[in-house]
């Protein structure tokens, strides 16, 4: 029975002590699903590597104000063991447009100020990459943003950023975790606005950052006079779908010299119901439904779609025949990176020991291109917060010029202002490289993917993910992967392995050669098939969801014997593992 489970003592506690508020008391106290309250109560939901993440409501296993505060006491305590120094430094706290993002974040000020720890709040909501950007700019010890990215209206998260600017380190998120884990008592109580604001404990932040932020995106850009004499013909439709994106993507352009661009109305203030999409997230064609049909009535050359906390960026153009193209993330990523090289090297400003750097689920191409321009590639882990360690790694040993990050979930980032995937800048670029591309070539965006196609060979990528929930789930997941590592074929679908990456155990086997070495990264639950002259298959059980992603990378010389190949290596992958899958 439930009322013999240890976590009933924690919901009477919550039902019951004057601590929490009413409102979350009369929520609990409406429930009558058992199974629901043990869902909430079972465990405290968790902090990972970079923050926590869940859905909305009162419980341990819920995000909520009490939730906030608790994690955040981690954080201070965390903060109060660096010294004085790193308090005064303090912390710069930013929000998305979701649901008690706002509240959250005031929360979250307020307990680090009645810890005695300097508080940058923005007024109002912000994009991701400026909080990394806030970070760096303020030199403050650390960051904090409420977001949840694109996950459905339900969820909110807590994201913690260090003093680079980076996503949250291992160690400090070992401290952050222990300090919560030894302090068992919920009650905390933050410190009262008015006097935090009176004191200058919290100091409201906006106009300064957002124009020094922005400053950056512009001078990372490739093209400006380009694009303050000829932006007036490049049609461009956008959509923040409901987030931070709107603001700074339209100041951007518009400075940039863009004035025939249209914002989606319907879409362009900030909604937490997400109203008119299933899911406000740019890697889904569906949301683009609205952009679109306004691209048609406009025939508009590009359309750009930020998430809602506008750190990813999806894209469809034009094409010569008067159709929209719709492209992957990691077509997005190799335009801009050829984009990007290609200026750089007509501009004299290519450096010698240039770097492009990518995760091991993002596309080949990337690779061949970056080649031809002498640039080096540098593979990371899944996550953006790899790409920004390795930013770190470069500058501290002196080896390297970073030139571009990208990961195949839509994120990119040029240059090092920030340390997170930037759709604004992301935006910016693109938007000039079609400027570029339209007036000084005459083509279309997806001209130049053909023509890289051409160059380069066909590269086609898709991701498959299945959900496999509940305690069996976990361990079907498990099985498959034992399953791929103990197979270890020698091809697939006719085309023959070359590697076979390990990441759990960090080995790389080269089949050919017959052979082993190691893998110099974090060690990570994922195997990759690479195939010989390029494409790949991997397959990475997912951090903070249960499911299990594969990623597939196939060459061919032309699209259609591309398509073709790709059929049949999902077809002979999932052969090998169906059993474990229903």
């Amino acid at each position: 029975m439930y009322s013999e489970q240890k976590y009933d003592s924690t919901l009477r506690f919550w039902m019951e002590d004057d601590y929490f508020d009413e409102l979350s008391r009369r929520e609990l106290a409406e429930i009558t699903d058992l199974k629901e309250l043990e869902d909430r109560f079972y465990t405290t939901l968790e902090f990972g590597t970079g923050g926590i993440r869940g859905v909305l409501g009162a419980g341990t296993n819920r995000l909520n104000r009490y939730v906030i505060r608790k994690v955040t006491q981690g954080l201070a305590d965390t903060i109060l063991e660096h010294g004085p120094e790193a308090c005064q430094r303090g912390v710069v706290i930013a929000y998305d447009s979701r649901y008690f993002s706002k509240d959250f974040a005031l929360e979250t000020a307020l307990v680090l100020a009645v810890n005695q720890i300097k508080v940058y709040l923005f007024e109002n909501l912000r994009p991701t990459p400026e909080l990394s950007f806030a970070v760096r700019y303020l030199r403050t010890i650390a960051g904090v943003n409420i977001t949840a990215s694109h996950n459905p209206k339900e969820y909110n998260g807590y994201k913690v950023y260090w003093e680079d600017g980076g996503q949250l380190p291992p160690a400090p998120a070992k401290q952050i975790i222990t300090k919560m884990a030894e302090r068992e008592d919920w009650r905390i109580v933050p410190a009262d606005r008015t006097r935090a604001l009176e004191e200058g404990m919290v100091q409201m932040v906006g106009d300064q950052v957002d124009a020094a932020y922005q400053a950056e995106i512009i001078h990372s850009l490739l093209n400006t006079e380009l694009t303050q004499t000829y932006g007036t013909k490049l049609n461009i439709v956008c959509t923040p779908l409901h987030g931070t994106g709107g603001s700074p993507v339209q100041s951007i352009l518009t400075k940039m010299g863009f004035t025939a661009f249209r914002m989606v109305a319907e879409q362009e203030q900030p909604d937490p119901e997400f109203p008119t999409v299933k899911s406000p997230n740019p890697e889904d064609p569906e949301s683009f439904a609205l952009a679109l049909t306004l691209a048609k009535k406009t025939q508009a050359d590009l359309v750009l779609a930020t998430d809602p906390d506008a750190d990813r960026l999806g894209v469809y153009a034009l094409d010569r025949s008067g159709q929209y193209c719709r492209f992957t993330g990691n077509q997005i990523g190799v335009i801009l990176a050829y984009y990007i090289l290609d200026q750089r090297r007509r501009n004299h400003r290519l450096p010698d020991n240039g770097v492009i750097v990518k995760t091991i689920a993002s596309t080949d191409l990337a690779e061949a291109v970056a080649a031809d321009f002498g640039a080096k590639t540098v593979n990371v882990l899944v996550g953006f917060k790899y790409i920004g360690e390795k930013i770190k790694e470069m500058e501290a040993q002196g080896w390297g010029t970073f030139l571009f990050g990208f990961e195949e979930s839509h994120g990119y980032l040029a240059g090092t202002y920030t340390r997170d995937k930037d759709a604004v800048q992301a935006s910016a670029l693109l938007a000039e490289a079609a400027l570029y591309y339209k007036q000084i070539e005459n083509k279309t965006l997806p001209d130049i993917l053909a023509e890289l196609f051409a160059r380069y060979g066909t590269f086609l990528d898709e991701q498959v993910a299945f959900a496999l929930s509940g305690k069996e789930g976990r361990e079907r997941i498990a099985a498959v992967m034992d399953r791929l590592r103990t197979a270890k074929p020698l091809s697939v679908a006719g085309l023959s392995i070359r590697f076979i990456d390990d990441y759990q155990q960090n080995i790389r086997w080269d089949a050919l050669e017959n052979k082993t070495e190691e893998i110099d990264l974090p060690r990570e639950n994922a195997l990759r098939f690479s195939f010989e002259g390029g494409g790949y298959v991997m397959a990475r059980p997912s951090g903070t969801e249960p499911k299990i992603r594969f990623y597939f990378c196939i060459k061919g010389s032309t699209r259609a014997e591309a398509d073709a190949t790709l059929a049949r290596v999902k077809a002979e992958v999932f052969t090998l593992i169906n059993d474990l899958m229903v």
